[in-house]
């Protein structure tokens, strides 16, 4: 099986969106709505560094998608299209069919179709472009949160760390955990409900205080957060009581989760969707003039978040 035959084979799917022109030629050619903007990000995963080097092809399928997924819901888009560059160190069918598979149960229920790519032999590696669509002016950013906010998150927070830390420690993580590490779910729906109700917003990838810096950054305002009120899962909470290591929690990475900023006037419109929709939110703090991160809690440890190099 050459090049052209994988694709064809297990990446050329029936198309979910409209494309003019999608896997097959050079470039894909895309028609948009004229009263939208494009909103686009790729991330790379690698093996042994993002995920475990024993993964199921279906997790690591999962979580390619699902990571670049989670950037896009901070933005508030709705998914369009992605690219796949895959580099495989051999051809393996078995492994091909269940990472297809997986790759397009996950593209089918966030209605979003790949339009190309490229496959190329070596360490195993996948990088994903998305690009998805907002209304012009309405993608939630980073700049825009405002003193007074409130800062929520969404679900719980340190899971997929608590579940590479056993993984570390040559323990099994439990079933939930390492659901969470391998297979997180982007909150796709929840920042699309979040367009007319947060002031800004970031996905939970590298730790949660050092993504909720960079929104304290670029919007130039500080923050006040209580460690207590982070949503935990029972698993976690009950390290942190034996541990008090919330450095898993503030600056583990992986969770794919929402940190957004809503100001009081919007809380009865936020208090609503979590009402109508199930979506589980927790106020975490306020946003502040202080120009940094300070938490409320018994713990001043310093904390390293995820760091690329």
């Amino acid at each position: 099986m050459n090049e052209f035959s994988l694709i064809e084979k297990y990446f050329n799917w029936s198309d979910l969106n409209s494309t003019h022109l999608g896997v097959g030629d050079d470039c894909a050619v895309i028609d948009i709505e004229n009263r939208c903007q494009l909103v686009t990000s790729v991330d790379t995963l690698i093996a042994g560094v993002h995920f475990p080097l024993n993964t199921s092809a279906a997790d690591i399928a999962h979580k390619a998608l699902a990571v670049n997924l989670s950037d896009l819901a901070a933005m508030g888009a709705k998914p369009k299209y992605f690219t796949l560059a895959i580099a495989l160190p051999s051809l393996e069918e078995d492994w091909l069919s269940e990472f297809s598979a997986e790759l397009k149960k996950l593209s089918t229920k966030f209605n979003i179709s790949l339009i190309g790519g490229d496959t190329t032999k070596g360490s195993l590696s996948i990088t994903i472009n998305v690009i998805g669509e907002v209304d012009k002016g309405r993608a939630l950013l980073r700049s825009t949160a405002k003193v007074g906010d409130s800062i929520f998150v969404s679900n719980t927070i340190g899971d997929a760390a608590y579940a590479w830390r056993q993984i570390e420690n040559g323990k099994n993580p439990s079933k939930d955990t390492l659901r969470q590490l391998n297979r997180p779910n982007p909150q796709i729906f929840l920042g699309q409900k979040l367009v007319n109700i947060a002031n800004a917003c970031i996905d939970i990838s590298d730790g949660l205080e050092q993504d909720l810096s960079h929104i304290l950054t670029k919007s130039k305002v500080g923050a006040n957060i209580d460690l207590a009120s982070i949503p935990l899962s029972n698993e976690v909470e009950a390290y942190i009581e034996s541990s008090n290591d919330w450095c898993l929690v503030i600056a583990g990475g992986d969770d794919y989760e929402l940190c957004f900023t809503v100001p009081d006037e919007n809380i009865e419109l936020l208090n609503a969707l979590q009402d109508e929709s199930g979506f589980k939110i927790t106020r975490i703090g306020v946003i502040d003039n202080s120009c940094e991160l300070t938490r409320v809690g018994d713990f001043d440890k310093k904390c390293n978040s995820y760091q690329h190099f």
